[in-house]
């Protein structure tokens, strides 16, 4: 299991310090919520700041996109060194189009579905994509409670295509991060149960713990 500390859930004041410390504290990615205020209501950062952080690690950059038009700033996001761009399926850009412009960059593109939205939607792309996000939560802010149910969703995805990485976000921590393994998910995103934690490295190493691996 692959851990992706969310910076949402860090200091902002030390945004560039606190990619560091999740890099010596054990993360695999780095996970950055990118939040525009129209597709989730709430803002976060664009593309400058993760430029601004980009120099404090060299793990990869998991740039998650809750923005209309992510078509329109996947130029942005590449140049600010992003690794992997996740987009919604929900959103405003022409799909195969994004994924293409992602590809195109040299970043490796993935799709995410929110709660509502059936893993079905994802079938037609799921031979281009790198990885799908699996939201276990309504985007848009930190902090909110695990929709277990959400598992099914894993299990349809890796049953159609079992290679494709499954990534889950939103309320992971040890107990919820087995259940997310169990039904085969690959990257948990944590926020809360890794920041908020008086020992990050230890935080990381319950998680890997109870996804089974040693």
């Amino acid at each position: 299991m692959l851990i992706a500390p969310s910076v949402l859930s860090s200091d902002f004041s030390q945004l560039g310090n606190e990619v560091r410390r999740m890099d010596l504290c054990g993360a695999d990615w780095i996970h950055l919520d990118v939040m525009d205020g129209h597709f989730v209501p709430n803002l976060t950062f664009g593309a400058p700041v993760i430029r601004a952080v980009r120099g404090f690690t060299e793990k990869p950059f998991d740039v998650h996109l809750m923005i209309d038009e992510p078509l329109r700033y996947v130029p942005d996001f590449l140049d600010a060194g992003a690794d992997i761009i996740t987009f919604h399926i929900e959103s405003q850009s022409d799909t195969e189009k994004t994924l293409e412009a992602i590809r195109a960059g040299g970043a490796k593109p993935a799709l995410s579905v929110k709660p509502g939205t059936p893993a079905q939607a994802l079938f037609p792309y799921l031979d281009k994509l790198y990885m799908v996000l699996v939201m276990t939560v309504e985007p848009g802010f930190g902090g909110q409670s695990f929709m277990e149910d959400m598992m099914e969703k894993i299990r349809v995805l890796k049953a159609r295509r079992p290679e494709l990485l499954i990534q889950v976000d939103g309320g992971i921590n040890p107990s919820t991060i087995r259940t997310a393994a169990q039904a085969g998910a690959d990257v948990c995103v944590a926020g809360t149960s890794v920041f908020k934690a008086e020992d990050a490295a230890q935080a990381i190493r319950d998680l890997k713990a109870a996804a089974g691996q040693k």
